[in-house]
């Protein structure tokens, strides 16, 4: 079969990074193709060359066997190329039909606009209402939009970067059997995923890159995923490793904390009980909208105000702000890296001072000691692996997962009592986020108490020794994660409170398609 889209000897460099080398790849139509590498590798870039986001310095292109270089993103559109992002590009306060307006050239009127979402919507399995406005919206709702947009272009190619990242299980399954019927109908698709378990289920092939260079391709299904994260490293991959060891005294306890949502489009926290143990993972999982973020500005200091109590090795702390709650131990990573954990335009020395000057004493007679704070974001990026050129780069240089891998190690190295970290590998390689999990199960080890809030239910399975689900911001009772399902913890977050995960009733409604 002739290749849709073939590229040879395509390369980028930006100063002191080689971002892409000679990488040769080629997708046929009806393929669902994945794209794999560590942070870093050269993905992110790639798919921008093809998509008209970035030029490359040399190589060549071809799509259906003419030239293909576009000079922007409206060209690829018109080539036949469509991606959907990692991160969302909605207007909260739009409905879902002017916000897919905004990506058409030349969009009809509403009502033709309208009736032809929800034609296709239904007919790809991804039913939306487009008068519906986006900030009323699921995550996985908001995932259709970005999709359904897509889809109203009729492409030859989908480019899709981590797309699972925001759904259910349930919701995955809608996803994979919407892809699956694309490429029957000839649809080409370049898929980004570091869930390689997925990439096994659902891709035909994988081309495998490793610091800009393709280092393999295989086939997905007739490899595990072991061998496949190995590939991206080019190493052997450890596995983390939680020891046995009995809870300690309690460190942190939160009772019946509620707070009112700071804008029309957040969540309302309502009370909220669980304490966590010296030496202890509570894993706290949820679709994305149902409280998380609102979770961690209350439990770091961030917001105030909320009623109920947070308590740290016996003192309240719930009056205290970041700075005072940091310098009594209790220490916070958000989900949002660029321009919420780090600030994009900084250095990451300046940013390592940012929330290391008090626990690292890198303030000294009022003034920071740039030399301590150099060696902080020094200790930070060889502890962690951060692929930078060196400490006096913006945030912004790095890719998403290095800077995850920054952020989560500036955290852990303040040696914190307590810890809360928001989707704490998300859109990080797999041997990166076997490195970041095992920091916090050594973290627990020496006796800190950590709460670990993800979408990643098989990263809690993993870290945590109890479960608790969060829905439309109340908290299911925390549950011993030790025999818990996947399927059985779908149905804790679709809102099933009160239902031990392990009740019959629960197994039987998994089954009958009850999880939202």
């Amino acid at each position: 079969m002739t290749a849709l889209l073939e590229i040879e000897g395509l390369s980028k460099s930006y100063p002191g990074v080689r971002a892409n080398e000679d990488v040769r790849l080629a997708i046929e139509p009806g393929e669902i193709h994945a794209l794999l590498g560590e942070n870093g590798a050269g993905k992110s870039t790639l798919v921008k060359m093809i998509y008209g986001l970035v030029r490359p310095d040399r190589g060549t292109m071809r799509l259906a066997g003419a030239p293909y270089a576009p000079p922007a993103p409206r060209a690829a559109r018109a080539a036949g190329v469509a991606m959907v992002f990692q991160h969302f590009s909605l207007f909260e306060a739009l409905s879902v039909a002017e916000n897919v307006a905004l990506g058409m050239e030349n969009p009809p009127p509403t009502a033709r606009l309208a009736a032809r979402i929800r034609e296709v919507s239904e007919a790809y399995g991804l039913p939306l209402d487009p008068m519906r406005r986006v900030g009323d919206l699921s995550a996985g709702e908001r995932q259709r939009v970005e999709i359904v947009r897509c889809l109203l272009q009729d492409p030859r190619l989908l480019i899709m970067d981590e797309p699972t990242s925001v759904l259910t299980p349930q919701e995955v399954e809608v996803l994979f059997a919407t892809l699956r019927r694309l490429a029957a109908e000839g649809t080409a698709i370049l898929y980004i995923s570091h869930k390689l378990e997925e990439i096994r289920t659902l891709c035909d092939r994988a081309t495998i890159l490793r610091r800009g260079k393709v280092v393999a391709t295989c086939t997905p299904r007739e490899r595990t995923a072991r061998e496949m994260a190995e590939l991206m490293i080019g190493t052997v991959l450890a596995a983390p490793a939680r020891a046995a060891a009995a809870p300690g005294a309690e460190v942190l306890r939160v009772a019946d904390l509620s707070l009112a949502a700071a804008d029309a489009f957040g969540t309302t926290l309502r009370g909220i009980s669980f304490a966590v143990r010296a030496g202890e993972i509570l894993g706290i999982g949820g679709v994305a909208g149902n409280g998380q973020d609102e979770l961690l500005a209350a439990l770091s200091g961030e917001r105030t105000g909320a009623a109920g109590s947070v308590v740290l090795d016996g003192r309240p702390v719930g009056h205290l702000g970041p700075n005072a709650r940091r310098a009594a131990g209790l220490l916070a990573a958000p989900e949002e890296r660029l321009g919420h954990a780090a600030v994009p335009d900084m250095t990451l020395t300046e940013n390592a001072a940012m929330t290391g000057a008090l626990r690292r004493g890198l303030v000294r007679g009022g003034m920071i000691d740039w030399g301590a704070a150099r060696a902080f974001a020094a200790e930070i990026v060889a502890a962690f692996d951060v692929r930078t050129p060196g400490v006096g780069v913006a945030a912004r240089a790095l890719s998403g997962g290095n800077l995850q891998k920054f952020v989560i190690g500036r955290e852990i190295l303040q040696e914190p009592r307590a810890i809360v970290v928001n989707q704490p590998t998300w859109g990080v390689d797999a041997a990166a986020a076997a490195a970041i999990r095992q920091a916090l199960i050594d973290l627990a080890a020496r006796g800190a108490a950590v709460v670990a809030i993800s979408q990643d239910l098989d990263e809690l399975l993993e870290l945590a020794h109890r479960f608790a689900a969060l829905n439309e911001g109340r908290l299911s009772a925390p549950v011993p994660t030790e025999g818990l399902t996947v399927a059985e913890i779908g149905l804790m977050l679709g809102g099933a409170h009160g239902m031990h995960a392990a009740d019959p009733d629960a197994h039987r409604l998994v089954q009958a398609g009850g999880a939202r």
